[in-house]
């Protein structure tokens, strides 16, 4: 027990003084994915809003192989991106293993299924009456979309925030692809919140764990905070 409250009041001491390792992994986090939440975002909501509004055969069962994708687990996602570009691989000419770039494309493989299926749930959330005034009032197609898309912003506002909580808290794949490397540079380092609370945890650096641990909690309430801010605006 003694051994936790220390580790408590060391955590505090590392967040207070902003010590550059742990100051370092935090933001190296956040801009990973942030990136990924964004790459997947591009992605996600016009691949949503086309098979939403899309007619075509086996529409309904790419979206439930859309929604079964939630649950993929995130070392399999590592494994398939290790598989693409490891020096074996069809894409290791480009030298992407145990680099940022390679943990933002996992993270933003990860997220993609999760932020199409609510961009689809959003949609259909939508009232139907405002559908079909739309459609009365005689709007284009462009501008029935752009309306649709408007009515459902504070539910896509909450797919990015879940895509982004799902990036930024998944380590199996971040290791795998990663690497967990603390470098001098700070863009050649992939250390990251989740694999660096692994590795600290696992050398009895119960401090930095909790320290870790912490920031990412904060980070992870503060995303949720700003989206229930502007939802409620």
């Amino acid at each position: 027990m003694y051994e936790i409250v220390e580790g408590f009041l060391e955590a505090v001491r590392l967040i207070v003084t902003l010590d550059a390792d742990v100051m370092g992994i935090a933001v190296r986090s956040i801009i990973i994915s942030l990136t990924a939440t964004i790459l997947a975002g591009l992605i996600a909501v016009p691949l949503g809003a086309a098979i939403y509004f899309g007619t075509f055969p086996g529409r309904k069962s790419l979206i439930n192989l859309i929604q079964t994708l939630y649950s993929l687990p995130t070392v399999v996602v590592g494994l398939l991106i290790f598989l693409l570009i490891s020096r074996v691989g069809p894409f290791g000419f480009l030298r992407l293993l145990f680099t940022p770039t390679a943990m933002v494309i996992a993270q933003t493989v990860l997220v993609l299924p999760i932020m199409t299926g609510l961009t689809i749930s959003a949609l259909s959330g939508v009232d139907p009456v405002i559908r079909d005034t739309l459609r009365s009032l005689g709007a284009t197609r462009l501008q029935f979309l752009v309306n649709v898309m408007k009515e459902a912003r504070f539910a896509l506002l909450a797919a990015v925030a879940i895509g982004f909580g799902r990036a930024i808290s998944e380590v199996g794949a971040a290791i795998l692809v990663g690497g967990n490397i603390m470098a001098s540079s700070f863009a050649s380092s992939t250390r990251v919140l989740t694999t660096a609370i692994s590795l600290e945890t696992s050398m009895g650096n119960i401090s930095s764990s909790i320290a870790l641990g912490i920031i990412l909690l904060v980070i992870a309430l503060a995303v949720n905070l700003v989206i229930t801010t502007i939802q409620h605006r």
